[in-house]
């Protein structure tokens, strides 16, 4: 479902892993090796990600280290859509 909202699949990966893990910290290589997309698509879209506020960056050494701005304004509204989206389309019980 939420393929129909994030057209890029690098970006959809991304974003339900910062997501649903807002204190997981990764560099490049290993969100590439995590999610098995190709490092330069991977490292164009956290560069997106990080202008959007969307993720933080520190640096260690000569390496950039990734993480969820846990005070991004929509992050909880993100997080519920990505756990939602992973739910499948199953019908919701209602009362009546």
């Amino acid at each position: 479902m939420l393929d129909i909202f994030v057209t890029s699949r690098v970006r959809r990966k991304i974003l339900v892993v910062f997501a649903k893990y807002p204190d997981f910290k990764t560099h490049v290589r290993g969100l590439a090796k995590l999610i098995k997309e190709d490092p330069g698509n991977i490292q164009r879209e956290l560069n997106r990600m990080a202008e959007g506020n969307f993720l933080v960056v520190t640096k260690k050494g000569k390496t950039k280290i990734y993480q969820t701005n846990k005070q991004f304004p929509i992050l909880k509204e993100l997080q519920s859509i990505v756990i939602k989206s992973q739910r499948g389309n199953k019908p919701n019980k209602t009362i009546g």
